[in-house]
């Protein structure tokens, strides 16, 4: 999707993009298809982007998906709220870390570690 056309999309529908994108990410990681989760990734970027363009009301919509069942959209919402929802973010991230073999659970606990240390970088 062009990120000129995210612009065209309700908040809501910017946030079940978020949700599906999440998701679909690390099932194509996880299955290997490195180069179409990172055109999620990309896309996921993008829509957070235009989400902290239309403001914090917008962005603390995303707080709602912090306890999807999905790992992946639990993982990309926490993530995405640190720099407003820091207690929630982290809360979430370290739940996550806890998943045995995981890629998710992984980066989660790579985000926190970067979060804490004071050496993350938001996209």
């Amino acid at each position: 999707m062009k990120k000129a056309r995210l612009k065209e999309l309700s908040i809501e529908q910017l946030i079940e993009m978020t949700r599906t994108a999440s998701a679909e990410r690390w099932r194509t990681i996880n299955a290997g298809k490195s180069k179409d989760g990172n055109r999620m990734f990309d896309l996921l970027v993008a829509i957070r982007r235009e989400l902290r363009a239309r403001g914090l009301d917008a962005q603390r919509q995303l707080l709602g998906l912090i306890d999807d069942p999905e790992p992946g959209t639990r993982c990309w919402a926490a993530v995405s709220v640190l720099e407003f929802a820091p207690g929630e973010g982290e809360r979430v991230l370290a739940e996550l870390a806890k998943l045995p073999d995981s890629l998710v659970g992984f980066s989660a606990e790579m985000t926190l570690e970067q979060w804490k240390a004071g050496t993350f970088k938001p996209l």
